[in-house]
């Protein structure tokens, strides 16, 4: 059955589907009929840290969750909402309560890094002054007061002086530099005005995002359940601010809750391109995304990516059907709900897409790609199941929690999965692998062939 996981939610219209989906049908059939790629990560991985505690059901209140993971130099940082972590290998527990480190590479051993925040942490980036920034809903690090964004020391997670702290909770945020070569960190959340950008060494307000940035509404039809706009995940092109990195980053992708950005008419996703002296808005807008999914889910684009030449945009959801679906629903999949899309990147309000890729039913909520490959994290039990919804219909394909696609037809490539559990929250592709956060619903613990992976999961070339 189809469910709503950890922080995510829906919006559509019924459509039909295009000529391109037509296309990229048939090149499924001809690519699947010739062999299928396979993904270009192992699916052996070796032990990594894991969160602690067990749940035994999505009804006991004791789920916890990795909701996302940076890397910063050689150490990882993996935020969320849990209470103990343990070393690879062990069953001791080391108490962390929401942020934790580990040594990114082999043995994979957790730091003595301990900001102990108070509530949910749901995004860390690296400053460029080598300290590590924090997002979430808590009020006090390390017992010292402080409000939804904070600075800690990469050793000891120790606070250091920041300037703002938002009065609503932090979604996402990412350090960026900008086409004139100037540092910004954009701070996404669901207080108004829902995006800043700060100066990601001292936290003082930047006058880079526009005036007119004005990100407004919500999604209202019929029976829709409670929502409010919001800045939920980020994804910077082509790569996250490493320290030392002089990368220019040309664009950013913004999903969440929204339905005028500058002024424009934007829904699900937005583009905000990172030119000199002050961002811009892009007119790039796929009007699929303007269509609804069940009332329950109007927020569905959950996560996008770029392609790694930028030429295309991938967009990943939930949202179970188009609202205008019946029970029993169809089995035959219409709409942007609950798959895997491909978008180009028209600096313009466009229609179609340029392959669609359906789970049947099932939740998507994260995704990342490389040259080779684009990969898709959720609950979801099948991937390529155009043709079923709740059952793997005709051409669909078991790959249940992860799966791997072809970038330029959206193809299914042969690779390894992943145990359920609510759902993978976040995707990060480095240069060892691939790394995933998840949760421990249901003691879901497997990654690729091995158990005891409960929470994190690393997946290596």
């Amino acid at each position: 059955m189809h469910s709503v996981p950890m922080v995510k939610v829906t919006t559509l219209m019924r459509r039909r589907i295009g000529i391109a989906a037509i296309v990229a049908a048939l090149i499924w059939a001809l690519g699947l009929s010739q062999g299928v790629a396979n993904a270009s990560v192992s699916s052996a991985p070796p032990a990594t840290p894991q969160i602690g505690a067990s749940a035994t059901s999505g009804t006991d209140g004791t789920i916890e969750v990795v909701r996302q993971l940076t890397q910063c130099g050689d150490v990882m940082y993996a935020v969320g909402t849990f209470t103990q972590v343990r070393n690879p290998n062990t069953n001791a527990p080391i108490a962390r309560n929401n942020a934790f480190a580990f040594l990114a590479s082999r043995p994979y051993t957790v730091t003595a890094w301990n900001p102990n925040v108070n509530g949910s942490v749901d995004t860390a980036a690296c400053a460029p002054d080598g300290n590590i920034l924090l997002g979430g809903s808590f009020t006090t690090v390390g017992g010292v007061a402080t409000r939804n964004l904070a600075k800690v020391n990469p050793t000891t997670g120790a606070q250091v002086a920041f300037g703002l702290h938002p009065a609503g909770r932090v979604a996402h945020m990412e350090v960026v530099r900008d086409q004139g070569n100037v540092l910004h960190l954009l701070v996404g959340g669901y207080a108004a005005p829902f995006l800043r950008s700060l100066d990601p060494v001292t936290g003082a307000n930047q006058t880079y995002l526009p005036a007119n940035l004005a990100i407004t509404g919500t999604y209202q039809y019929p029976d829709v359940a409670p929502h409010t706009t919001r800045i939920y995940n980020m994804s910077v092109f082509p790569a996250p601010y490493q320290p030392g990195s002089d990368t220019v980053n040309p664009a950013v992708l913004m999903t969440g809750v929204f339905t005028s950005v500058g002024g424009q008419h934007h829904e699900q996703v937005f583009r905000l391109n990172l030119t000199p002296g002050t961002a811009t808005v892009s007119g790039w807008s796929p009007s699929e995304l303007y269509a609804h999914c069940v009332a329950r889910q109007p927020f569905y684009a959950q996560d996008a990516a770029w392609s790694s030449d930028g030429t295309q945009i991938f967009v990943v959801t939930t949202g179970f059907h188009v609202n205008t679906e019946q029970r029993p629903v169809p089995q035959h999949r219409v709409g942007p709900c609950d798959a895997a899309i491909a978008y180009p990147t028209t600096e313009a309000e466009f229609a179609g897409h340029t392959w669609i890729n359906y789970t049947g039913c099932d939740s998507l909520y994260a995704v990342a790609t490389d040259a080779s490959t684009v990969f898709i994290g959720g609950h979801q039990r099948w991937i390529s199941n155009g043709e079923g919804c709740d059952r793997q219909g005709p051409g669909g394909r078991a790959q249940p929690g992860l799966g791997e696609l072809t970038p330029t037809t959206g193809v299914a490539q042969t690779g390894p999965s992943r145990g359920r559990g609510l759902g993978a929250g976040d995707l990060l592709r480095t240069s060892a692998g691939l790394w995933i956060a998840s949760d421990n619903q249901a003691n879901t613990a497997t990654c690729g062939t091995a158990s005891a992976r409960m929470g994190i999961c690393f997946l290596p070339n």
